[in-house]
C-alpha cells in the first residue's frame, strides 16, 4: 500500500514538474513574440516618399540600421546582410553571409577607409571609392550612399527629384516602401542604380538618434 502512494506522488510530482516546464516555456515564448512585435518597426502603407519632408534628417547626429542587402552587375553579382553605423566621425558597415559567415567590416573615417576580413587581414586606402570597389568586384559609390540609404541626396552636389527619389551623379535612387520610425518615414525598400549596377536594400530595423549637429 505504501508503495503504491509512493509511486502515485512520485507520478503526480513528476507530472506538476512537466507542466510547470511546459507553462514556462509558453510564457517564454509569448514574450518572445511580443517583444520580437514590439520591435519591429510598422510598414507605413500609406506612407509615400517625400525628400522635403526628410530634410531635417542631415541634422541627426546618428543612425543605424540592419538589412539585406543584393548587388547585381553585369557579369556578377552577390548578396548579403548588411549593418551599418553612422556617428559624426566615422562609418562602419559590416557585410555578412548567412550565420555571420564571411564578415567584411568597412571603416570609413574622412578619406580614410579600413577593409577588415578578421584575423590579420586588414587593409587601409585613401582613396575609399576605388579601393572598396575593388574589392567588391563591383562600383559601389559609398560615399554618396551615407546618404542615399536615408533618403537623402548628397548636400554638394546637384539632383533631380522623381516621384519616387532623385537621380544623382549618374545613379538613381527610388525608394518603393517606406517604414514608421518614431513617427518618421524612413526608407524600408530601395533601388539604387545606373546602367552597369543595381542595389537593392531591404531595410529591417532603424535606430535613430533624435539629438541634433551643434
Amino acid at each position: 500500500m505504501n508503495i503504491y502512494w509512493s509511486s502515485k506522488r512520485e507520478y503526480w510530482t513528476a507530472k506538476n514538474r512537466v507542466l510547470r516546464f511546459e507553462i514556462r516555456l509558453l510564457v517564454s515564448g509569448c514574450l518572445m513574440f511580443l517583444l520580437s512585435a514590439c520591435s519591429m518597426a510598422p510598414i507605413g502603407q500609406d506612407v509615400r516618399y517625400s525628400r522635403a519632408a526628410m530634410l531635417h534628417l542631415y541634422e541627426l547626429e546618428s543612425w543605424s540600421f540592419e538589412g539585406r542587402l543584393a548587388l547585381t552587375g553585369k557579369s556578377d553579382s552577390w548578396s548579403a546582410n548588411i549593418s551599418w553605423d553612422h556617428s559624426p566621425d566615422v562609418e562602419k558597415i559590416r557585410l555578412s553571409g548567412p550565420m555571420g559567415q564571411g564578415a567584411v567590416v568597412i571603416l570609413l573615417a574622412d578619406n580614410v577607409v579600413t577593409l577588415d576580413r578578421g584575423g590579420d587581414d586588414v587593409q587601409s586606402s585613401t582613396q575609399p571609392e576605388a579601393f572598396i570597389n575593388q574589392q567588391l568586384g563591383l562600383l559601389v559609390p559609398v560615399l554618396s550612399l551615407r546618404y542615399w540609404v536615408v533618403g537623402l541626396p548628397e548636400p554638394l552636389l546637384s539632383y533631380k527629384e522623381t516621384d519616387v527619389g532623385f537621380n544623382q551623379a549618374g545613379w538613381r535612387s527610388e525608394y518603393r516602401q517606406m517604414q514608421l520610425v518614431n513617427n518618421v518615414a524612413m526608407p524600408h525598400k530601395m533601388m539604387i542604380m545606373n546602367d552597369q549596377v543595381k542595389l537593392k536594400l531591404i531595410i529591417d530595423h532603424w535606430i535613430v538618434n533624435d539629438a541634433k549637429r551643434n
